[in-house]
């Protein structure tokens, strides 16, 4: 596994591991709320990692990358276009495919919203986050996953653990191991309060974006997830150009995490068939 800084003067500095060859086809993952790059392991550990060139950023509050203290510093759309930009300039990651996972898939669409899909190859976008703060996008977040707030940005600790190991059962719909489960745990505690606060405080859809998006889109999604509906999935489907959706009908939140194999494979396909 290699590391890299994406330092910068003005923006926080990000933290970005990759696997594989590095003259291969790029496939760069971005995380979802609260999350980490080790949400990938089951992507970047795998044999994906002998035919592609793959590439995990910890988003700005997340992880190992920095974490500015003010919450404005994670509520405007165009600092998070910023940051996969910069991923992407930094590393040379020309025509690539952008697999973004929930909140993720919300900075994907960030991204492609001030910078185009120029250098963007394909795009897989996993339990989809159409916008944020809007009455339609709103309507797919689950009950489960509204009543998560306001504890889940408090800075009472035991009241914001508690919240965050509420997420951690939302996401899984399977049963996870004790050991999966308090390390899902421990990367969602290391996001400070204020970055979870203002992610959740933005007001953009992107439904109208969407039927613009010409990319070949691989939409994942488990029937199961307590997160998000599958309504969105369908809904983007419906709108995106060149969209497929494939259903995971025995997952939740993350697939890739609870299907490895098929999600594995489906995304081997979907890459390799981009030419």
């Amino acid at each position: 596994m290699r590391e890299h800084t994406v330092a910068r003067d003005d923006d926080p500095n990000l933290h970005v591991v990759e696997t594989g060859p590095r003259d291969a086809r790029p496939v760069l993952f971005v995380h979802g709320y609260s999350q980490s790059h080790l949400s990938w392991e089951a992507q970047l550990d795998a044999d994906l990692a002998g035919e592609f060139r793959l590439v995990a950023m910890d988003l700005r509050g997340h992880g190992s990358s920095e974490k500015p203290p003010a919450g404005d510093a994670y509520n405007d759309a165009r600092v998070w276009a910023d940051d996969v930009d910069a991923v992407c300039d930094t590393l040379g990651l020309d025509d690539v495919v952008i697999v973004g996972w929930s909140y993720g898939s919300l900075v994907t669409l960030d991204y492609l919203a001030h910078y185009g899909t120029d250098r963007v190859a394909g795009l897989n976008l996993v339990g989809i986050v159409c916008g944020i703060g809007t009455e339609r996008t709103n309507d797919w977040l689950t009950p489960g996953y509204v009543d998560l707030f306001p504890d889940i940005v408090s800075t009472d600790v035991e009241t914001s653990v508690a919240a965050l190991e509420r997420l951690v059962d939302l996401c899984i719909h399977t049963e996870l191991a004790p050991a999966d489960r308090y390390r899902m745990l421990g990367w969602n505690v290391v996001v400070p309060p204020a970055a979870r606060d203002g992610m959740r405080d933005r007001t953009v859809s992107y439904l109208d974006l969407l039927d613009s998006l010409s990319a070949q889109t691989l939409l994942s999604h488990g029937v199961h997830d307590a997160v998000v509906s599958v309504d969105a999935a369908r809904e983007a489907e419906r709108l995106l150009p060149n969209a497929t959706c494939s259903t995971y009908p025995d997952s939740g939140h993350a697939p890739f995490w609870e299907r490895p194999e098929r999600f594995n494979r489906e995304l081997r396909a979907f890459v390799a068939g981009l030419g």
